[in-house]
Order: C-alpha cells, then sequence, then structure tokens
C-alpha cells in the first residue's frame, strides 16, 4: 500500500476543540507530512500561522455541519476564510433543497462558494470541496448532488460531515467517483478510523480521507 499520508485531511471539528487540540493536530501534520489540517473556521487563521512553510494545507469547513444556512452567508463564510488563509473550502450542500430536488438552488448555492474561492481575496484562491451528506439521500439523490458540483465548478465532491446519521462507505465513493470521473476530487469522510478502512476508500476511489484518526491511519 502506497504511502497514504498525502490523502489526509487531519481534522478537528469538536465544538469544544481548543488551543492545544489545534497545535496538536498541526504538528502532527506538518511530522507526517498530511495534506491539509481541516478546522472550523473560527480557527482559520491560527492553523495558517501554525502550517506556513509547511507543505501541508489549511482547510476550512463552512456552512457547517448542517449545509442550511444562508447561500449569502456561506460565500461570506468561505471568503473569510480565503482571506484568513484557508487554501481549501469544505462546504456543505443544502439538503433541504437537495431532498426537494431542487437542483438549481443547489448548484447555486455552491456556485456561490466556488466563485468567491476561486476569483479569491486579496490575491488568495482555494479549492473547493462539496460534502453531500450521503447517509441522508438516496444514491439516485447523491448523482444528482455530483452532477451539480461539476456543473458549478467545484473541485471535489466529499461524502460526509461526520455529524450526521452516517460517514463514508466504499460504495458511496464509489459510485460518486463513477459521477465525476476524472474532473473532480473525492474525498472520504466520517469512519475512516483504520489502516483498512483507508485502504479500502482509496480502492473505492478516494483521492482524500477526512479523519480524526489521521496518524492512527499511517498504521
Amino acid at each position: 500500500m502506497e504511502n497514504i499520508a498525502k490523502y489526509i485531511d487531519h481534522t478537528l471539528l469538536k465544538p469544544d476543540a481548543g488551543i492545544a487540540a489545534i497545535d496538536r493536530i498541526c504538528a502532527e501534520a506538518i511530522e507526517h507530512n498530511f495534506a491539509s489540517v481541516c478546522v472550523n473556521s473560527c480557527h482559520c487563521a491560527y492553523v495558517a500561522e501554525a502550517l506556513k512553510g509547511s507543505g501541508v494545507k489549511t482547510c476550512c469547513v463552512v456552512g457547517f455541519p448542517l449545509g442550511a444556512a444562508m447561500t449569502e452567508v456561506k460565500a461570506f463564510e468561505a471568503a473569510c476564510c480565503v482571506e484568513r488563509g484557508a487554501d481549501e473550502v469544505d462546504m456543505v450542500i443544502n439538503i433541504g433543497a437537495a431532498k426537494d430536488g431542487d437542483w438549481r438552488f443547489v448548484e447555486n448555492d455552491i456556485r456561490a462558494v466556488v466563485h468567491v474561492a476561486h476569483d479569491g481575496i486579496n490575491g488568495r484562491t482555494a479549492l473547493v470541496k462539496v460534502i453531500i451528506e450521503t447517509c441522508l439521500l438516496t444514491d439516485e439523490e447523491k448523482v444528482h448532488a455530483c452532477e451539480a458540483a461539476m456543473r458549478a465548478g467545484a473541485d471535489y465532491v466529499k461524502t460526509s460531515t461526520g455529524f450526521s446519521t452516517g460517514g463514508a462507505v466504499p460504495e458511496d465513493v464509489a459510485l460518486m467517483r463513477s459521477v465525476v470521473g476524472d474532473e473532480l476530487g473525492v474525498k472520504a469522510s466520517g469512519g475512516v478510523r483504520t489502516p483498512e478502512d483507508a485502504e479500502k476508500m482509496i480502492a473505492a476511489g478516494a483521492s482524500r480521507l477526512g479523519t480524526s484518526n489521521g496518524v492512527k491511519l499511517l498504521g
């Protein structure tokens, strides 16, 4: 198995996460050369400074974990993250709109964040990963959500927040990869706890792994 460190978004999104815990995951990410550290937006500037020069990216979540904020609020949060040093933004779709089949709304909601992140703030730009919360969608809805993310210009589709009724499963990763092909990345998140889990997700087509167990995944 190839070195999986480059796949890992070392993640800490707990509401009670304090600075000591943030310092720990940043140090671990630098030590193991993970892809990124993924945190709530309030920690963006601190993490960006801690990771400066390390090659590890700063990733922040937007509209998290429900996806139910107004589109303008998601776009503003994304802009604040980019301005404060985020290299990547993981946004949650409006799941209620997806369940209603209002894919135009879902697409425009994503596009608003993509526009801000890709156009940039003060010369800074960011990738956008779109969390579709697979555990709440039918397979048909998962396909439509991935297609909406593609049309909106996103860079990745992502399975889960880890805060709902379930996380990533290889079958969903494979389905998402079948929809986006090589055009977008696929991030598996939620429940990736062991090296075996990681191997299954990568085999199914994941190009990133969102996990709070990054060190354990190295075996």
